[in-house]
């Protein structure tokens, strides 16, 4: 339990002045809290006046010296907790054990929460929020402790998204009105200043550790030249060297539909111009000419292998991508599947650029224990022909719900990343928290599709969404791959709809989300 954050201020006023205590107390009135509007002031139980004794007629501490040995125990409790809306509230009592020979007057309390909090309710004190600080002070009829006493039904219910860690005991030393642990470890204070200190030392270190893990640009050579085979190390894509690395580049259209793309300049310019290393190719599986759906198989695989092959001479990463998306359930075309990795992963096997996506976007009913299960059977098929290689595997919501990941992750051994795929004009703030919660709960996550449009792949671009994306990719060193390589008369396509232009795409030929996501990929 952390004790560092409660601060508590006490002042020994000579001759019939109090000491100034963290705590409330009360008894059977009810006080003025300053909390919001409708708080319920609870009542002290019958007998409680014992506690409240009336310390007009006795000694009070006069001076420091005379407060050697006096003690105070203050404990706070947490009594309940229950779900309030889309966070949680929690119920604390706060209890008063002054074991003194000195009788306390007026005191206060200042407690850090630790976090942003809303104070619902509080009882038998005042208490004034402000962000995660509380101050407490008494209502009129219990500002005095007498000595040898205790105060109890002092209360507060707090809500937050998560619980404040401010459960324990504490002693009040009174030469200088701070609360310690009852453990006997250093002022509250004193070690929540040294642990802050700590702390922002450990940061500090960790940023520079950061930026010196991070592989840089290449100024001479291919990117595969430079970086060679790749791997996941945590929640990153790793080069050979151990460097964090991020893939850039952009997804073509489904190759069956748009294979006029599939070419060696078109490759070269995107490595050239726009500084990309990475190119996503995307095959259908249950599309008009998908490859389970009556598509030509030969042909498709053909596209792929060229692909693979200009890639590999411009010294560029690939994905080999199993283009679900109809189909909804990957398992509908799972024996499919394998025999298609089965083939490619013999193929190229030797290949070091080449990464697997093993499922696009599952959607409609299907569930993450869907997916799992589908990859692991693909998974191992893959792992025989490359053992190494970099598996990407969809999740269900059309690739969004990459948070559900954490809890059930897929028995593979290393060298996987989970994707979300995003469209900047309908996925927004909520999207982007399922991102941060999946890497925080140690997901790599690969954004292997995305677009700054909304999510039918058209419509307006929304520069202010796809700014916020752009942040949290540059923050995560987040790899992708933009959305997409066509002249499709839509707004996520990179080209025009009226350029037949193959390569070497000048300004005015690009779209507007292809001049956006160009800047993205050169690191503007």
């Amino acid at each position: 339990m952390n004790r560092k954050k409660l601060l508590v201020f006490a002042e020994v006023i000579a001759l019939g002045a109090a000491l100034v205590l963290g705590g409330c107390g009360g008894e059977k009135k009810q006080t003025e809290s300053v909390v919001p509007a409708g708080s319920v002031v609870s009542e002290v139980s019958a007998g409680s006046e014992e506690l409240y004794t009336d310390t007009s007629s006795e000694e009070l501490v006069s001076s420091s010296s005379e407060q050697e040995g006096q003690m105070v125990i203050l404990r706070v409790t947490k009594t309940n907790s229950w779900a309030e809306q889309n966070q949680t509230a929690f119920q604390y009592e706060l209890l008063f054990s002054n074991q003194s020979e000195a009788t306390f007057g007026t005191w206060k309390v200042i407690l850090d929460t630790g976090k942003e909090v809303k104070v619902q309710n509080s009882w038998n004190c005042s208490l004034e929020a402000d962000g995660n600080l509380l101050t407490f002070t008494p209502a009129d009829y219990n500002a005095k402790l007498a000595k040898g006493a205790e105060m109890a039904d002092v209360g507060m219910i707090l809500v937050a998204d998560s619980e404040p860690d401010i459960e324990g005991s504490y002693v009040l030393n009174p030469n200088t009105g701070e609360l310690a642990p009852a453990d006997g470890r250093s002022s509250a204070s004193d070690e929540k200043k040294e642990n802050d200190k700590e702390e922002g030392d450990k940061k500090e270190e960790e940023k520079k550790e950061a930026a010196a893990e991070v592989a840089g640009p290449d100024t001479s050579g291919t990117p595969f030249e430079n970086h060679g085979k790749l791997s996941v190390k945590g929640t990153d894509l790793v080069d050979e060297s151990g460097k964090k690395y991020q893939l850039r580049g952009v997804s073509t259209h489904g190759l069956a539909w748009f294979p006029q793309y599939v070419n060696a300049d078109a490759f070269r310019t995107l490595r050239n111009d726009w500084g990309a290393n990475l190119v996503r190719l995307a095959m259908y599986t249950d599309e008009y000419g998908g490859y389970c759906s009556g598509g030509n198989q030969g042909e498709l695989k053909d596209l792929i292998d060229r692909g693979v092959n200009y890639a590999s001479d411009l010294g560029m990463y690939v994905i080999i991508d199993w283009h679900i998306l109809y189909d909804n359930d990957p398992n509908q075309h799972k024996e499919e599947a394998k025999a298609f990795f089965d083939e490619m992963t013999k193929k190229y096997a030797d290949r070091g650029n080449v990464l697997y996506e093993i499922c696009n976007e599952p959607n409609g009913a299907t569930t993450w224990a869907d997916v799992k299960k589908y990859a692991e059977e693909v998974i191992p098929v893959i792992r025989k022909n490359a053992p190494d290689a970099v598996i990407i595997c969809g999740t269900p919501t059309w690739s969004q719900d990459v948070d559900q990941v954490a809890a059930d992750p897929i028995k593979d051994g290393g060298n996987l990343m989970y994707t979300l795929h995003f469209y900047a004009a309908t996925h927004k703030e909520d999207l982007r928290k399922k991102m941060q919660t999946a890497i925080a709960s140690g997901t790599p996550v690969f954004i292997s599709e995305f677009s700054i449009c909304d999510a039918s792949g058209n419509g307006t671009l929304d520069y202010s969404s796809a700014e916020e994306w752009k942040n949290l990719i540059k923050e995560y060193n987040l790899s992708f791959a933009g959305w997409s390589l066509s002249n499709k008369d839509e707004a996520s396509a990179i080209v025009r709809s009226g350029c037949d232009r193959l390569s070497d795409w000048t300004e005015g030929e690009l779209s507007d989300s292809g001049n956006w996501l160009k800047k993205l990929v050169s690191g503007q």
